[in-house]
C-alpha cells in the first residue's frame, strides 16, 4: 500500500514537471491520455447505418440491417469486419505515424480504438477461441521495424484474455496496396498467405485483427485460409475503416 502510494506521488510530481501533451496539436491533455478533448472530438466514430459485412457507413435513414454493393458483388470470406472510427483527419494521421512514423507508443491509443470495436453486437459475446494479426513479409517487417497488427493483436489478447498466435506467414511479397482499386487489390493478394507450420486452427472462432480496413482484401484473404485450413469462423476487427 505505502509502494503504491509512493508510486502515485512520483508520477503527480513527473506530471507537474513535464506535463503530457496532445500528441496532435501539442495542448495539455488528462493523465494517462494522448489527444485533449478538442482533438478527441475530432476523431469521428463509425455510427449506424453500415454494411453489416464491412463496416462501410452510409448517410442517410435506413433502418435495417442491410450489406453494401461492393460485398454484394464480390466474394468475401470474413464473417464480418468491426471498425470503431473512420480513418480520417487525425484518426488517420495517428495510425500513420504509429505504423510509418516509428512512433511505437502510439500502439496504446489505436489499441484503444480496437479494443472499442469490439462492442459491436456482430462480435460482442461471441466466443472466439484465438486472436490472429495479419502478418507482414519479412522484407516489410525489416523495412518497418515491427507489425503494427501484432503489437495491436498482442495488447488486445491481453485484455479480454485470449490467446494470440501468429498462425498466418506471408509468403509473397506484394506491391503496396494503397494505388490499387477493389479488384487489383485482390489480384495483388492471391496466395500470398498460407498457415505456417505446426498451427491448427480446425474448429476455432478466430478474431482477425489489422490496424485499418480499407477494401476488406486483405482480411478477406487471410480470412479465406483460416477458413480453408478448418476455422469455424472469422471475424475481424480493425481501429479504423478507411
Amino acid at each position: 500500500m505505502i509502494a503504491l502510494r509512493t508510486f502515485e506521488l512520483f508520477q503527480a510530481a513527473v506530471s507537474l514537471l513535464y506535463p503530457q501533451v496532445c500528441t496532435v496539436c501539442g495542448g495539455r491533455t488528462r493523465a494517462g491520455e494522448y489527444l485533449c478533448e478538442r482533438c478527441e472530438t475530432k476523431a469521428i466514430r463509425i455510427i449506424a447505418p453500415f454494411c453489416q459485412r464491412c463496416s462501410e457507413p452510409f448517410e442517410g435513414a435506413i433502418a435495417t440491417t442491410f450489406t453494401c454493393a461492393n460485398c454484394a458483388h464480390r466474394t468475401i470470406h470474413f464473417d464480418a469486419a468491426v471498425a470503431a472510427y473512420r480513418g480520417r483527419g487525425i484518426v488517420r494521421q495517428i495510425i500513420h505515424d504509429f505504423k510509418y512514423g516509428r512512433q511505437i507508443h502510439l500502439r496504446h491509443l489505436v489499441a484503444r480504438w480496437l479494443y472499442a470495436a469490439l462492442d459491436d453486437e456482430r462480435v460482442r459475446g461471441r466466443g472466439f477461441d484465438l486472436v490472429v494479426p495479419v502478418p507482414l513479409h519479412p522484407a516489410r517487417r525489416r523495412e518497418r521495424g515491427f507489425n503494427q497488427a501484432s503489437l495491436l493483436a498482442e495488447m488486445l489478447s491481453g485484455r479480454i484474455s485470449l490467446p494470440c498466435k501468429q498462425v498466418l506467414k506471408r509468403v509473397r511479397y506484394t506491391t503496396t496496396q494503397t494505388a490499387l482499386d477493389r479488384a487489383e487489390r485482390m489480384e495483388n493478394l492471391h496466395n500470398a498467405f498460407r498457415l505456417r507450420k505446426n498451427t491448427d486452427v480446425r474448429g476455432l472462432r478466430v478474431l482477425l485483427i489489422d490496424d485499418v480496413l480499407t477494401t476488406g482484401s486483405t482480411l478477406s484473404e487471410c480470412a479465406r485460409i483460416l477458413k480453408r485450413s478448418g476455422a469455424i469462423s472469422v471475424h475481424a476487427a480493425t481501429a479504423a475503416r478507411a
